[in-house]
């Protein structure tokens, strides 16, 4: 009886562990709510090339907003992402694909990517005003980049 007792107790312990590591591996994949962990990283990316400017002179006070806007998205990302029990430590590769030369038109493809893995479906309503704000300044931050580019383009 001893040796069925034990057997029993090491299954019920094995199955506790099972779900304790299944609940850990889960809190690091998104769910139906957005993926914050790879906004942060195309908002990283996006804010480096906004920022890395040969000769170290914005081309357009846009660049600036853009900056500014970048970091606030960054930020509420990052709330997010901990209120959702994410690991803001996480650093997943961008997943934006370049299709275009130069820093500023990476940025704006970086943010598009950011506003799109952000600008989903969220099933927690504590983070649903969070959502909001990362989107608001990600556009904000792609209509400044945007802008940008235009200077550039036209020489101001």
């Amino acid at each position: 009886m001893s040796h069925k007792l034990s057997t029993t107790v090491l299954a019920a312990l094995a199955l506790a562990a099972s779900f304790t590591a299944l609940s850990a591996n889960a809190a690091d994949l998104p769910g139906k709510h957005p993926a914050y962990l790879h906004a942060l990283t195309d908002l990283r990316a996006a804010r480096w090339n906004l920022e890395h400017r040969p000769g170290d002179a914005a081309v357009s006070a846009q660049e600036d907003v853009a900056i500014v806007e970048t970091d606030r998205a960054i930020h509420e990302a990052k709330t997010a992402a901990m209120e959702d029990g994410k690991n803001i430590e996480d650093h997943p590769h961008e997943d934006a694909k370049i299709e275009r030369a130069g820093r500023l038109h990476h940025a704006l493809e970086f943010l598009e990517k950011a506003k799109n893995d952000v600008a989903r479906e969220e099933d927690n309503p504590e983070t649903r005003d969070l959502r909001n704000r990362i989107v608001q300044h990600t556009d904000l931050a792609i209509e400044a980049t945007r802008h940008a580019i235009r200077d550039v383009e036209q020489g101001r």
